[in-house]
């Protein structure tokens, strides 16, 4: 059974694009709270950010020529750029929702933050919660189950270190029944209990338990299970696409 690995303890590598006198102006703002950013703007905007401590790449060509280095040398890249021309720019670079950076657009006004790529696996839209805080802006989120406030089946538990085990298709279908409403068995025998971090309530439509026996498996569309037990091809198999098994920290490892 293939697995995907959604762990990334990393201090995220940040980028600022401005092109723009006003885009250079809002991300003047956002990078004096963010000193580990990165600037790079045209050479013509270069002076706006003198006197911060930011790294900054200033640049006489074409954005276009900018976007291959920055993919490669980014996790978070916030774009002071309309939301029609990051489209084109980015599209011949995008390879896959686990490989891409996080790609963010603020517009010209500094009024609203758009998380465009990599939302969940690539913290796009944390990130522009956190952005849009800092520049008191509205963060535009699409993502079904961040405007739902239900739980987010492929980060789950990221935070603290869990891993998520499980084929992509269930990960999508049981991604689907969550964010549907439909009813879904939690099943926590491991791990850290702070692993929900929405500041709304848990949804109505998630019924937690102790230990998988407790589970009545026929009345839930799907099932999450938290745990360090072996979990057999015999089970997966007859909860066909309607299992994502998470895994925590052994405690005392690293």
């Amino acid at each position: 059974m293939s697995s995907l690995s959604l762990v990334d303890t990393a201090t995220p590598r940040v980028c600022l694009v401005a092109i723009t006198k006003h885009g250079a102006a809002q991300a003047v703002r956002l990078a004096a709270d963010l000193p580990g950013a990165d600037i790079c703007t045209s050479a013509k905007f270069a002076a706006q950010f003198s006197g911060l401590p930011n790294a900054m790449r200033a640049y006489d060509g074409a954005l276009r020529d900018e976007i291959g280095p920055l993919f490669e040398g980014y996790d978070q890249i916030i774009f002071f750029v309309s939301l029609g021309a990051v489209v084109r720019l980015i599209a011949p670079h995008l390879r896959s929702k686990d490989e891409d950076p996080g790609i963010i657009v603020v517009d010209d006004a500094g009024q609203f933050v758009i998380p465009v790529l990599s939302g969940h696996v690539g913290g796009a839209n944390e990130w522009s919660e956190r952005v849009a805080d800092l520049l008191g802006a509205a963060p535009v989120l699409t993502t079904a189950s961040d405007v739902g406030r239900t739980i987010p089946v492929d980060i789950l538990g990221r935070h603290l270190g869990w891993r998520v085990e499980a084929p992509k298709i269930n990960i999508t279908r049981v991604s689907a029944h969550v964010v549907n409403g439909e009813p879904i068995a939690f099943v926590q025998e491991a791990g850290s209990p702070n692993w929900w971090t929405r500041p709304t309530p848990l949804p109505d439509n998630i019924h937690f338990f102790t230990r998988f026996d407790e589970v009545l498996l026929e009345r839930y569309t799907a099932l999450l299970w938290v745990t360090h037990a072996e979990v057999p091809q015999e089970r997966w198999n007859a909860l066909h696409e309607r299992l994502v098994v998470y895994r925590p920290p052994l405690e005392g490892a690293a």
